[in-house]
C-alpha cells in the first residue's frame, strides 16, 4: 500500500520544472507530469503546435505557452528568469522526451543554478534509456547525442569513443545515416549495432546487425534514428597476444608468478587480463 503522504497532492513550490513528455505514444506520460503542467503559470516548449497536441489530449488548460527553442532561448532568458524570481511556476518541455538533453534548456538551467532558483526534475520517457533497455548490450553506456556535423569533430570524437569499452548511443537523421553510416564501420568494426526507428509508435522497428555489415543495410528510413553501438565484442577464442608477447610470457613464467606476469604484459596494452592469465595457465599445463 502507498503511504497517504506520498499519494497526496501537495502545494507546489515555485521554480523551474523540467518535465519529460512522450517520445511517440502520447499515453507514455506520468500523472505527475500532467499535474505539474496544469499548475504551471508558464509552459516553455520547442514548438507550440507540437505541444498543443499533447496538452489538448489531456485537457490541460495552460495559462501561457511560450516557444523556447535554440533560436530564441538567449533572447527569452532574462524575462523567464524575472518570472521565476517572482515565484512563478514554470515548466519546460521538449517536442519529445526529456528536456535539456540534446534539446534547448541548458542555458536556462545554468542561469537558474547561478541565481539559486529552484529546479525540479519530473522524470519520464527517454529514447536513450528505451533503446538501451532493449539492446541486450552492456548497461555501462555513453550518450553521445547527435551525430557530429563536421568531419573533424567526428574523427576526434569517434577515435576517442572507439577506445572505450562502453555501449554508445547516438542520434542521427535518416537522411544523414545514409551518407555517414560508413564511419561507424570505420571506427567500430568489431561491435554490434541496434538501429531504433519510431520508438513507442505504431510503426516502431528495430534492426540488429554487426557494424561490419552496415554497408549491406538497405532499408528505407525516415525521421530521427537512435543508434546503439555495443561494447567491444570479443569471442572467447580470439587471440590478442602477439608472438612477441607470447615469447616474453614463456620467459617470464620461469621466475615470476602469473599475477606479476599479467601486470607486466598488461602495461599499455589493450588486452584483457583474463586472456593473459589463460595463456599463462596453458603454458603451465604444457609442462
Amino acid at each position: 500500500m502507498i503511504p497517504l503522504n506520498e499519494n497526496k497532492i501537495v502545494s507546489m513550490k515555485s521554480g523551474l520544472y523540467v518535465v519529460a513528455t512522450p517520445i511517440g505514444n502520447l499515453m507514455d506520460i506520468s500523472f505527475n507530469a500532467i499535474e505539474i503542467l496544469k499548475k504551471s503559470d508558464i509552459i516553455l516548449c520547442e514548438d507550440t503546435r507540437v505541444s498543443k497536441k499533447l496538452l489538448n489530449r489531456y485537457n490541460i488548460e495552460y495559462k501561457k505557452l511560450v516557444a523556447n527553442h535554440k533560436f530564441n532561448e538567449n533572447k527569452n532568458l532574462n524575462k523567464i528568469i524575472s518570472y521565476l524570481e517572482n515565484n512563478k511556476i514554470i515548466s519546460i518541455i521538449s517536442d519529445a522526451g526529456t528536456p535539456c538533453i540534446s534539446d534547448p534548456g541548458k542555458i536556462l538551467i545554468n542561469e537558474c543554478v547561478k541565481k539559486e532558483i529552484n529546479i525540479f526534475s519530473i522524470p519520464g520517457p527517454s529514447s536513450v534509456v528505451s533503446a538501451i533497455s532493449i539492446s541486450g548490450f552492456s548497461d555501462k553506456f555513453i550518450f553521445y547525442g547527435f551525430f557530429p556535423e563536421k568531419e573533424k569533430d567526428m574523427k576526434n570524437d569517434f577515435e576517442a569513443l572507439s577506445k572505450l569499452n562502453f555501449t554508445i548511443v547516438i542520434f542521427i537523421s535518416a537522411k544523414k545515416f545514409k551518407k555517414k553510416s560508413h564511419n561507424l564501420k570505420k571506427y567500430f568494426p568489431d561491435r554490434k549495432l541496434l538501429i531504433c526507428k519510431e520508438l513507442t509508435k505504431m510503426y516502431e522497428q528495430h534492426f540488429r546487425m554487426n557494424v561490419s555489415e552496415i554497408s549491406n543495410f538497405n532499408n528505407e528510413l525516415k525521421g530521427e534514428i537512435t543508434l546503439v553501438i555495443s561494447q567491444k565484442i570479443h569471442s572467447e577464442s580470439e587471440d590478442h597476444l602477439s608472438d612477441t608477447e607470447k615469447k616474453k610470457i614463456r620467459k617470464l613464467i620461469k621466475n615470476l608468478s602469473i599475477k606479476d606476469i599479467v601486470s607486466e604484459i598488461k602495461k599499455n596494452k589493450d588486452i584483457s587480463r583474463k586472456e593473459i592469465y589463460n595463456y599463462c595457465l596453458k603454458i603451465k599445463n604444457e609442462k
